[in-house]
This record gives structure tokens, C-alpha cells and sequence, in this order.
């Protein structure tokens, strides 16, 4: 799983487990954190991206990733996915949420508090320049 995301995911578990202690909860077993441990990478590899089978009759549908993905497209991404599908569902628990599948893993890569990704420069160049400015003329 790898250093880095092993030791988030046990730091991550012993935060939650002193906060149910501070909240007069009994502390977990050692076997219960390492089950915990092991629970939270599995969630963090586990793909937020589900094949889905296009039956609406909407070619570029929105809440099917805009267009199918080609299987040569796809390609150089099976090595580092175990399965790229060709159509796959952009929703989410999180209610009209598109941006959950990268919101994470840009967070963790780059140990940001928040991330939003955008279809183009000039919406990121908004973004950057209202977050820069603000209060400025």
C-alpha cells in the first residue's frame, strides 16, 4: 500500500479513536485498530468510478462522464487501474457532486485542505485570480 498512505490511514485511525475515547468511549483493542487501519486503506484504493451500461439513448450523457472512453484511450491507464471502463458514472453520494473521484486523492497528494478541478484554464484562472484578489480591486 505504500508508506505514505499507510501511515496517513493509521494516523487517520488513531485520530478518530482518541476523539471516541475523549468522548468517553471505551479505547478499541489493538486488533480493532489494526482492522481499522486496514478498512481505511482499502477505502482509500477502492475506485469511486463505476461501469455503468448506457441505456438512456443519450450518447453524451452528463451524469455518464460526458463520452465513452476508447479501449485505446484506456490503455495506457490498465496498468495503474486494474479496469478502465468505457462508460463510467460520474455520481456520487454526495448529492450533484462531480468532483468527489478527485477531491481526495488531490488533497493527499498535495496536502491541501480542499481541491476543485475544472473542465479549462480560463475557469481555473477565475478561480485563482477571485481566491488571490478578493477584497482587491
Amino acid at each position: 500500500m505504500g508508506h505514505e498512505l499507510t501511515v496517513a490511514a493509521v494516523r487517520e485511525t488513531l485520530d478518530a479513536a482518541r476523539r471516541a475515547i475523549r468522548g468517553g468511549e471505551v479505547a478499541p483493542q489493538p486488533a480493532v485498530l489494526v482492522s481499522a487501519v486496514g478498512a481505511r486503506l482499502a477505502a482509500c484504493l477502492r475506485p469511486t468510478l463505476h461501469p455503468v451500461v448506457n441505456a438512456a439513448g443519450v450518447i453524451v450523457h452528463t451524469n455518464l462522464g460526458r463520452a465513452p472512453l476508447s479501449a485505446e484511450a484506456a490503455r495506457p491507464w490498465t496498468r495503474w487501474l486494474a479496469a478502465i471502463p468505457t462508460w463510467s458514472t460520474t455520481w456520487s453520494r454526495r448529492a450533484g457532486s462531480r468532483y468527489v473521484h478527485a477531491e481526495e486523492l488531490l488533497c493527499r497528494l498535495t496536502g491541501a485542505e480542499a481541491a476543485l478541478v475544472v473542465n479549462n484554464n480560463a475557469a481555473a484562472v477565475l478561480l485563482v485570480l477571485t481566491a488571490l484578489a478578493q477584497g482587491r480591486e
